[in-house]
C-alpha cells in the first residue's frame, strides 16, 4: 500500500488541547442500573469453578484483579494449566492441547450501554432483529433471555474446550458441548444451571434476587449470566482515574502528559479510533498486529493464522481486522493485541504508529507464553506470506514520532489509570458456595 511519513517534533506549544476536542465525562446515564444484591451473587459465580467442566477454572482464572480484569501473559494457558498468571504452568497430569487464541481482554466499563460489539472479532453483536436481540455463533438456537450483551459474551468461555470446558472426556458439560448440545434440557448450559442450582446458598440467593425462582421457576443459565454481567458492570465500571478529572474540568494535565494529550487528540491521529469516553470506536481496524500462538482455527484445520473481524463477516475486506479496544486502564492490562504480542506500552505505541514497519521488525521476545512442549508459536511469523498478507492489510498511514513524543504519549495514557476500579469493590472473596479454591 502507498505509505508517507509526518514527522513530529516538540517544537509545538504544551497544553494546545482545548476543551472541545475533548469527550464528554462518564456519568451515570451510560450505564444500565445495578442492584448490589445481584452483583454480589454475580461476584460468588464469577470466582467460582464451579461453572467450568472440570470444577478448576472460574471467570478470574483469566481476569483477575491482581493484573487489571486480565491475566498478564500474551495467550493463557486454560484447561490444562496451574497457577494463576504469569506464574500458570502446564499440568504434567493433563497437558492442555494448545493455548487459548487471543489475549484476554480487560473488563472495564462492560456496562456502559454503547458496547454493543464484543470479543477481539466481534462475533456477539446486539441485533433486534434476531429472537434473542443478539447475533452470536449459536444463530437461531441462541437463548433468550440474557439482559445484555454482556451477559450472553460471560458465557461463552464455558464452553470452549481451551478455556473452560475441558475435553469431551472428562465431564458432561464438554461431552454436551462436543455432542452440539449447548441449550436446551440437557445442553451444556443446562448442565451447568443444575450444579448451581444444587447447592442450597446459589439456591436462596436467586431466589431473593430473580422474584420468578422464588416463585418456583427453574434456575436458568441465562440468570447465572445476567448475574455474573451486573457483577463485572458494578465492579470494574472505571472513570475516577485523572483524566476524568480533566473531562469534569476539574484538573488540567501538565508536562509531558499534557504533551502527550496534544498529540493523542492531534498530529498523531490516536483519537481517531480511540473516540468518546471510553476511548474506543468500536469499529474493527487492520493493524498490522503480529500473529503468534495457534491462531484462531477449528480442530480440523492445520493454520495457525487469525483473521479475526473476517471469520464473522466472511467479508475479505475485514480480513486481519480486530475490534478497537477500550485504553481504559490501559497502563496496567499488559500485554497487548488481539494475541498479546508485546509485554510493553512504548513497544505497543510504537508499533501502532508504523504498523508496517514494527511487524517486519517485530522481536517474539515481546511476548509473555508459559512454556508448551510441542508448541509452535512462530509459525505464521516465521512465513513469509503469512507476513506479508497481515502487513498488506494495514489501513493506517504511518506517523514517525521522536523518543520524546512516544514518552509523552505513554504519560499520557497512564493518566488512564483508575487505580480503585482496578483494585475493584467487592474484591476477591474469602470463599465461594461451592466450597471449591478460590484463586488469588
Amino acid at each position: 500500500m502507498r505509505r508517507w511519513l509526518l514527522v513530529l517534533t516538540m517544537c509545538l506549544p504544551i497544553g494546545t488541547t482545548m476543551a472541545s476536542d475533548l469527550p464528554p465525562p462518564v456519568t451515570d446515564a451510560m450505564f444500565e442500573p445495578v442492584t448490589e444484591a445481584e452483583a454480589r451473587l454475580g461476584w460468588q459465580l464469577f470466582w467460582d469453578p464451579v461453572l467450568s467442566g472440570n470444577r478448576n477454572i472460574s471467570c478470574a482464572t483469566c481476569h483477575h484483579p491482581n493484573f487489571a480484569t486480565g491475566d498478564g501473559v500474551s495467550l493463557a494457558l486454560g484447561e490444562g494449566g496451574i497457577g494463576l498468571g504469569p506464574d500458570r504452568r502446564v499440568d504434567p497430569d493433563n497437558p492442555p492441547e494448545q493455548r487459548i487464541p487471543r489475549n484476554a481482554p480487560a473488563l472495564f466499563n462492560l456496562g456502559a450501554a454503547e458496547f454493543t460489539v464484543l470479543f477481539h472479532d466481534g462475533r456477539i453483536e446486539v441485533d433486534e432483529t434476531r429472537p434473542s436481540g443478539l447475533r452470536t455463533p449459536l444463530e437461531d438456537e441462541m437463548t433468550a433471555g440474557f439482559a445484555n450483551i454482556l451477559s450472553a459474551q460471560t458465557m461463552f468461555p464455558v464452553l470452549s474446550q481451551d478455556e473452560m470446558a475441558g475435553h469431551y472426556s472428562e465431564n458432561e458439560v464438554s461431552l454436551a458441548v462436543r455432542m452440539g448440545r449447548i441449550t436446551g434440557e440437557g445442553g451444556a448450559w443446562d448442565r451447568i444451571s443444575q450444579r448451581v442450582a444444587g447447592i442450597d446458598a446459589y439456591r436462596t440467593q436467586f431466589e431473593t434476587v430473580y422474584p420468578e425462582i422464588g416463585a418456583g421457576r427453574p434456575i436458568a443459565f441465562t440468570d447465572i449470566s445476567n448475574a455474573i454481567a451486573a457483577f463485572i458492570a458494578f465492579e470494574w465500571r472505571s472513570d475516577d482515574a485523572l483524566f476524568d478529572a480533566v473531562l469534569r474540568g476539574e484538573a488540567k494535565l501538565d508536562g509531558i502528559a499534557a504533551r502527550g494529550q496534544d498529540l493523542f487528540y492531534g498530529e498523531a491521529g490516536c483519537a481517531t479510533c480511540h473516540a468518546g469516553s471510553f476511548l474506543t470506536d468500536h469499529g474493527f481496524h487492520a493493524m498490522g498486529q503480529p500473529q503468534i500462538g495457534p491462531g484462531k482455527a477449528e480442530r480440523f484445520e492445520t493454520h495457525a493464522r487469525d483473521i479475526g473481524r473476517m471469520r464473522v463477516t466472511n467479508d475479505p475486506a475485514d480480513a486481519y481486522k480486530f475490534r478497537t479496544p477500550s485504553l481504559r486502564n490501559i497502563a496496567l492490562t499488559a500485554p497487548y493485541g488481539h494475541a498479546g504480542a508485546f509485554a510493553e506500552l512504548d513497544g505497543f505505541v510504537r508499533h501502532h504508529i508504523d504498523p508496517e514497519a514494527g511487524l517486519a521488525a517485530y522481536d517474539a521476545g515481546q511476548a509473555v507464553l508459559a512454556a508448551l512442549e510441542g508448541a509452535d508459536d512462530l509459525t505464521v511469523l516465521n512465513d513469509a506470506d503469512e507476513r506479508s498478507a497481515i502487513a498488506e492489510a494495514v489501513e493506517i498511514e504511518a506517523v514517525v514520532l521522536a523518543d520524546a513524543d512516544i514518552a509523552a504519549l505513554v504519560a499520557f495514557l497512564e493518566t488512564l489509570t483508575d487505580e480503585a476500579a482496578a483494585k475493584g469493590r467487592f474484591g476477591i472473596p474469602d470463599t465461594v458456595p461451592s466450597g471449591l479454591q478460590v484463586e488469588r
